[in-house]
């Protein structure tokens, strides 16, 4: 397979992974490349990022809220995402709290039901990213959640390198453990998009992604013995969030 071919094909099963976009078909053997093209994750956080960021200069060039645009950006990001990321914390936080032993653990993050802890993390979660979306379409504008959505998804692979897969199917372990190159890759990439979109500001968002990451992964080793998919959207969540929080202390 010749160098642009790799290259696109890694593009391809990133958004195919992450996304809910409709997409050209890959062949089986195209799925053998998963972990070797998590290097391509923050090119998903992009396409996701990009439409929401044109639906809310729309919103915005049509004279609603900074308040109802932060709400249209999230709409926009669940819809082209499958809320999977959302997902993923509601089952962290179900399983690493309502349960008391590693198995139950497991078997509650598996449930497709929903409980407190996650219904609470979900309220948190969004609550949060709303509000912080308001206050960074009120300011800086709109488009540094494109670095922000780069940067949260290259967290991701960072997860998967550092931990090993706590069940053995699922998600996470379709897709293999990742050597470090890719996942450093993917992290240098969404800086780079990251200084030339928010500047020096990019460096604490990255510190603060990092930090809340590595808290991720002990809490994850602590309770599971190691990583799942919903532990990889949880850290999505979680290190935007973070995100967020410092582009808007940043503005205030």
């Amino acid at each position: 397979m010749r160098k642009n071919d790799i290259l696109i094909t890694d593009i391809l099963l990133s958004l195919v992974l992450l996304t809910r976009l409709p997409l050209p078909h890959l062949n089986k053997t195209d799925f053998a490349r998963q972990s070797k093209a998590v290097w391509a994750f923050p090119i998903a956080g992009f396409a996701v990022a990009l439409a929401a960021c044109l639906a809310v200069s729309v919103a915005v060039w049509a004279g609603l809220s900074p308040a109802i645009s932060a709400g249209i950006a999230i709409g926009v990001q669940i819809l082209l995402t499958g809320a999977m990321h959302e997902d993923g914390l509601a089952d962290t936080a179900d399983g690493f709290w309502g349960g008391f032993e590693r198995a139950r653990r497991l078997e509650i993050m598996k449930d497709s039901q929903i409980g407190t802890y996650g219904v609470l993390a979900l309220i948190l979660g969004i609550g949060l990213r709303w509000t912080a979306l308001s206050t960074l379409i009120a300011g800086p504008g709109i488009w540094v959640l494109v670095p922000l959505a780069m940067l949260s998804r290259s967290m991701m692979p960072v997860v998967m390198t550092a931990l090993p897969n706590a069940r053995g199917h699922g998600l996470s372990q379709s897709v293999g453990r990742p050597q470090k190159a890719p996942a450093v890759i993917g992290v240098l990439s969404a800086l780079f998009v990251g200084l030339f979109v928010a500047g020096w500001a990019t460096w604490l968002v990255l510190l603060v992604m990092a930090v809340a990451t590595w808290g991720i992964v002990a809490l994850a080793k602590r309770k599971i013995g190691g990583q799942t998919g919903d532990v990889l959207g949880a850290t999505q969540q979680i290190s935007e969030i973070a995100g967020l929080l410092a582009l808007v202390a940043t503005c205030s």
